[in-house]
């Protein structure tokens, strides 16, 4: 079972949209300042929800546009949505380190869909 497993998680995504959900969902998961503000529900009862939103709205953003987004427009759009949904402001440089990641993936994408 084990080695089924991690076949399953080693295989590489070649369909670019699962990619960038994929990457999307796992970039989040993984950033501190958004588990904890759903892990103590700083949006409400209804912070993990909001966070499924914001990968939503990600991935919609992220699949309308054929180049690299600018740094400020993510930056921007990831501070307002902590602000607004879940009264937290950033300020740990956290915001920067997630555009960072996402743009990596997103320029696998970008490569993903030049093969295509």
């Amino acid at each position: 079972m084990d080695s089924v497993n991690r076949n399953h998680y080693d295989r590489i995504e070649t369909n670019p949209g699962i990619f960038l959900q994929k990457s999307i969902i796992l970039l989040l998961s993984r950033w501190y300042a958004l588990q904890m503000a759903v892990q103590n529900q700083w949006g409400g009862y209804d912070s993990l929800q909001k966070s499924h939103q914001l990968a939503t709205d990600l991935f919609l953003w992220f699949s309308k546009s054929n180049a690299p987004i600018p740094i400020e427009d993510l930056e921007n759009l990831l501070h307002e949505s902590m602000l607004l949904t879940f009264n937290t402001e950033i300020e740990d440089g956290s915001i920067e380190q997630v555009y960072m990641l996402q743009n990596h993936s997103f320029g696998h994408l970008y490569a993903l869909r030049m093969e295509a």
